[in-house]
């Protein structure tokens, strides 16, 4: 939805802005788009949790246990 809206207004804009031959109503046009894409897409609509993602579970990485010392250096040879 963002990117549409956003694409779209850029659309709208750039051909309104070149009929008129002012850069000033393609730029206000876009960012009315953007303006307008913000205030559907960021704040949590109830519509957007209708169905939530279900997350894999945190698992303990093998690699936080190590301590530095206990890693290896990797470093690069010269040519």
């Amino acid at each position: 939805i963002f990117q549409g809206i956003i694409l779209f207004s850029a659309v709208i804009g750039f051909i309104y802005g070149y009929i008129t031959e002012q850069f000033g109503w393609t730029v206000y046009i876009v960012m009315a788009g953007f303006a307008l894409s913000c205030l559907l897409t960021l704040p949590p609509w109830p519509i957007y949790r209708r169905n939530p993602l279900k997350w894999l579970p945190v698992q303990e990485s093998a690699i936080d246990d190590k301590k530095p010392a206990d890693r290896k250096v990797k470093r690069h040879t010269k040519n």
